[in-house]
């Protein structure tokens, strides 16, 4: 089954996580399966597994939660010492079980799997490129894309890292891979190293994923990042770094320290509690106000808040209370309970609200649909008047390299000015931080970052035609219409 996905949400949509073993003697598909868990956040839609043995490679995936994709039988069924895993929320591609990773390939030297994270920018001119050569397509995605060209590659080449290494020659955007043969798991990243990928260990055996939280939860070691453009192999010999492309720059979505990755996982050396604490404090010092009491939307908006409240010394308190069990569900509301709106999701807390100022603080708004219904909700519960505070830039331009955040048209920040947007969403004040706060509160320079959602300026140059929608090559796929292929 598929989750449902709500457009009307002010947040971004998630992009999606990778993880890969090789480790000889451990149970492999166990620990990726609790790697995958622990990476749930960054896609709920599709999820899979793939394993080998050293002579041969089975997956298992499906549309779905982890927990809903695998049970004991299933992961007792997928044995050998190479897994690696992904869990999905669709960019280019929609959300069916064809499109659901690993990408498994069959190549003359056997089965390869794919896992990707990113998103593609050359997808059309690649896919017409493969189409004429007779390769034809299970999904639509740009993910098999690479897994195409990297098993055309390693039978011309006969070699998985020179294989890869031209793979990633070809192929322009962002990526964050793992890939998995027979008897080798390879890992790699985007010269510009937009989507994280990090090393660790596991009883002296090595892993990669996305975030170092995964790490922690099967109780590994985490060992470093690994650098945009570098290819990592590993085989019954070890491990080896080598270089795949020349580095561009250090180009980490910053999507990722003020809302993807879990709180507990590092970038940069740094966990992103205390990033997105130190957020809510240089917020405080952007925008103060007098207020009674300081409040989060939660889970994402919660350290910020905390931040914002030691800064300005407004107590801290929890007026929302948000139902954990929101995505277990498949059932659709019936009307009456969508009239409710967001208190299916969260439940405000009068004693707190009722008759105070309120400093409402979230990490971002998309479309401002969500943020509206909440400003409405605090002032029926008797707040006196309610400050939102955003602890992110406006974000004013979508973003075409895996994240899944609407277009300019629906971007609330691209069509109106802050003090317009303060009206819509019917606020008493509304403060973003700032892209130097941003910058301050990180400890980063901007460089490190690619900040085009807030700026516009994309490190990677977007072709008119990918400014589509996400599903644009549904129509080949169900129609087989080649002219829709040529670029």
């Amino acid at each position: 089954m598929a989750l449902p996905t709500s457009h009307s949400s002010d947040h971004p949509h998630e992009e999606c996580g990778v993880f890969g073993i090789f480790a000889p003697g451990e149970d492999v598909s166990r620990i990726t399966f609790f790697g995958l868990y622990a990476l749930q956040h960054r896609g709920q839609e599709s999820a899979g597994i793939a394993v080998a043995d050293g002579k041969s490679l089975k997956c298992h995936k499906d549309t779905g939660l982890v927990s809903l994709v695998f049970d004991e039988d299933i992961l007792q069924d997928l044995r050998g010492h190479i897994a690696i895993g992904h869990t999905r929320y669709s960019t280019t591609g929609s959300n069916t079980q064809r499109n659901a990773q690993p990408v498994i390939c069959e190549t003359s030297l056997g089965k390869i799997a794919v896992a990707h994270n990113g998103n593609l920018i050359n997808t059309r001119v690649l896919r017409h490129e493969l189409t004429q050569k007779g390769v034809v397509f299970e999904g639509t995605n740009d993910s098999e894309i690479i897994a195409r060209i990297f098993a055309l590659e390693l039978e011309a080449r006969r070699d998985p890292v020179k294989a890869l290494r031209a793979t990633m020659q070809r192929v322009v955007g962002a990526y964050s891979l793992v890939v998995m043969g027979n008897d080798f798991l390879l890992a790699c990243r985007d010269p510009y190293g937009l989507r994280p990928l990090c090393l660790g260990t596991i009883n002296g055996h090595y892993l990669v994923c996305s975030e170092t939280c995964a790490i922690n939860v099967v109780a590994g070691k985490f060992v470093r990042e690994i650098a945009p453009g570098e290819l990592i192999l590993l085989n019954e010999e070890g491990i080896t770094a080598r270089d795949g492309v020349p580095m561009v720059r250090h180009a980490l979505c910053a999507f990722e320290t003020i809302y993807f990755a879990r709180p507990d996982s590092q970038i940069y050396g740094r966990t992103l509690h205390g990033v997105r604490r130190n957020f809510g404090k240089q917020l405080a010092i952007e925008h103060a106000v007098d207020a009674d009491v300081v409040i989060p939307i939660p889970d994402t908006g919660t350290p910020g808040a905390l931040g914002y409240s030691l800064q300005s010394g407004i107590p801290y308190g929890e007026g929302l209370i948000k139902n954990r069990y929101i995505h277990r569900t498949f059932i659709q509301p019936d009307q009456r309970m969508r009239e409710l709106g967001v208190k299916v999701k969260l439940n405000p807390l009068a004693e707190v609200i009722k008759d105070k100022r309120v400093i409402m603080v979230d990490d971002s708004i998309v479309r401002g649909t969500t943020t509206r219904k909440l400003v409405k909700m605090l002032f029926e519960e008797g707040a006196r008047e309610v400050h939102v505070r955003i602890t992110s830039p406006p974000v004013m331009h979508p973003c075409y390299y895996g994240i899944d955040m609407a277009t300019s048209g629906e971007l609330i920040a691209a069509n109106y000015t802050v003090e317009e947007i303060r009206h819509k969403i019917g606020a008493t004040s509304l403060g973003y931080l700032s892209i130097d706060g941003l910058m301050e509160a990180l400890r980063m320079t901007s460089d490190n970052y690619c900040l085009a959602c807030f700026n516009g300026e994309y490190p990677i140059h977007v072709p008119e035609e990918l400014r589509m929608n996400k599903l644009q090559f549904e129509e080949v796929a169900v129609c087989g219409a080649p002219e829709a292929q040529t670029p």
